[in-house]
């Protein structure tokens, strides 16, 4: 490619990307004249944003349980059933009645994470007046203002342009040899823009292409009789024009550094061996839904972490939630375009959370969901939903403070939209605070300072991580002291389960020997569990009883007295 035809294919208005091997790579940064404190950034936490492109449909993510007969005659076409092989999933039988939640039929990879404490829901997240376009919605949250504002920049460009000043001069260095963010896909996202307007992130289009990616670097070649550089009269340096053709023309070298440095990660990164990655929703739906688009994506985060990358933020998208017509299937509402759409987000987070895990990177990695709305309580003739207001928030991770945030919307209220509980930012500022580290200064420069005194406890702080966990486990998944303990002739054995699970319990000696089983391969459902053991058979002495299931392992004295 020669400079001037580099040039002429760069178009700033739109952030189209130029090609390296035929695939899109749009290196965009700032040059403002910032001071080199790259290593501010003293953690090595990891955020991944997951954009549900074109509006999820919250109540059908998560069913109100305590409301079920009203949301199931405001939406009767599309409902998702409370009973039959199809039903919800019961998220969380501990949580207050009008709290409860069931999930998705086929959100069973989530089920599986939350009972692992590696999910943070929180209910109707909006904004004051939330805006029913799309592509206005969508720039709401990414910029991280009101419904009246309209940033140039966005809340991610933002905080990182405080802790990565002058970049991409002084970048990459050893600090930070890589792309502050990266974003999966063709786009140029709001969300990533510095307060000039020049965003900072690296986009690569196509994940599952990746290692062709820059195999090799074609150098620049100059056409005879052409200034071979472009550069602009000195009087235009300091206008927004010679700005913005200065950071292009340095584009060429910015870009060989950071493909060098990305192939350099990738083929130095893996994933877990026996983690697979879902390509397909295993049940009806249209075409154009059966492919999981996210597993690639995430996938190749998981690889990049690996291989050592320093990367920051990361931005996977999904799309198809635009669920006007057809969402479900009009002989079964369990299946169609937004049951696939929310197996694919299910099962993705699922592999990857194992991947992670499997790696010993789960620690440091942090994942939130974003949707431009959520859809209104009633349904349409179309068996589809229409733009609506609030929706949940998931997040995922070894990081969160598990749980679910918020109640049930009342489903009774006219109009049809879902009132907002919580403003977004109470999120983002909890994000930027208590899992990367912000000072209140920051937040202020981020434009989040009002929401200082009123973010969210979605992020485990102050070193509970595995506190908090054990706590959230044990009220889920327990077993409990046997009664009586000591014992003489009989006792009675009980165990709490937050999800139906095969069950072993047995009654060992001091020496390992199973003396009695209790319980062999049998299915529990949710709640308590009591069980009436014989022990009349037994000689005196110090036993131990120990369960095993799915989440739980756990072990207890018993002591016979004769």
């Amino acid at each position: 490619m020669k400079r001037r035809e580099f040039l002429k294919n760069m178009t700033l208005a739109s952030g189209a990307p130029f090609l390296l091997n035929g695939i899109p790579v749009n290196l965009m940064a700032s040059n403002s004249a910032l001071h080199l404190a790259a290593a501010t950034a003293d953690n090595d936490r990891v955020l991944i944003i997951l954009q549900l492109h074109g509006g999820n449909d919250g109540l059908n993510t998560l069913i109100p349980i305590d409301q079920y007969s009203i949301y199931y005659n405001r939406r009767a076409n599309i409902a998702i059933p409370d009973f039959g092989a199809r039903k919800f999933i019961a998220l969380d039988s501990t949580l207050p009645v009008r709290d409860q939640v069931g999930l998705h039929p086929d959100m069973v990879g989530m089920k599986a994470l939350y009972d692992q404490g590696k999910v943070s829901i929180v209910q109707g997240v909006a904004y004051e007046n939330t805006n029913g376009s799309h592509f206005r919605g969508r720039d709401i949250w990414f910029m991280g203002g009101n419904y009246n504002d309209y940033y140039s920049s966005g809340w991610v460009g933002r905080y990182l342009d405080q802790i990565y000043p002058n970049y991409p001069t002084a970048y990459p260095n050893s600090n930070m040899p890589d792309p502050l963010a990266l974003e999966i896909g063709n786009e140029v996202s709001l969300v990533f823009h510095r307060s000039n307007g020049i965003p900072v992130s690296v986009s690569i289009q196509n994940p599952d292409q990746f290692f062709n990616l820059v195999d090799e670097l074609q150098g620049f070649k100059d056409k005879q009789g052409f200034d071979p550089r472009g550069i602009p009269p000195t009087s235009l340096n300091n206008s927004p024009y010679g700005q913005e053709l200065n950071w292009i023309l340095g584009l060429e070298d910015k870009s060989a550094d950071y493909a060098t440095r990305l192939k350099q990660v990738f083929d130095r990164g893996r994933n877990s061996q026996g983690i697979n990655y879902p390509t397909l929703y295993p049940l009806n739906a249209p075409r154009g839904s059966l492919f999981n688009p996210l597993s690639s994506q995430l996938r190749l985060v998981a690889r990049l972490l690996s291989g050592g990358i320093k990367t920051k933020i990361f931005l996977v998208r999904i799309g198809g939630f635009d669920t006007h017509a057809q969402q479900v299937e009009d002989y079964d509402p369990t299946l169609g375009r937004h049951s696939a759409l929310l197996y694919h987000v299910s099962s993705a987070m699922k592999a990857f959370q194992d991947d992670l895990k499997n790696l010993g990177l789960e620690n440091r990695v942090l994942t939130i969901t974003l949707s431009e709305f959520g859809r209104r309580i009633d349904s349409n003739a179309s068996y589809g939903s229409d733009h609506g207001t609030a929706a949940p928030i998931l997040m995922f991770g070894a990081g969160v403070k598990p749980g679910v945030i918020g109640t049930n919307a009342d489903l009774s209220r006219p109009g049809g939209n879902l009132p907002v509980q919580f403003d977004y930012r109470q999120i983002y500022t909890a994000i930027l605070q208590d899992w990367f580290g912000a000072t209140d200064d920051q937040i202020r420069q981020t434009l989040f300072g009002n929401y200082l005194n009123t973010k969210l406890a979605v992020i485990n702080t102050n070193g509970q991580v595995t506190t908090n966990l054990d706590d959230f486990k044990e009220a889920r998944f327990r077993l409990n002291a046997c009664y009586p303990n000591p014992a003489n002739e009989s006792t009675t054995f009980s165990f709490y389960l937050n999800t139906p699970a095969t069950v072993n319990l047995g009654l060992f000696d001091l020496k390992g020997s199973l003396v009695k089983t209790i319980v062999s391969n049998q299915t529990f459902g949710i709640g308590l569990h009591e069980i009436p053991v014989d022990l009349s058979q037994l000689v005196a002495g110090t036993y131990v009883y120990t369960i095993e299931t799915d989440n739980l392992q756990d072990s207890k004295k018993l002591i016979i007295q004769k």
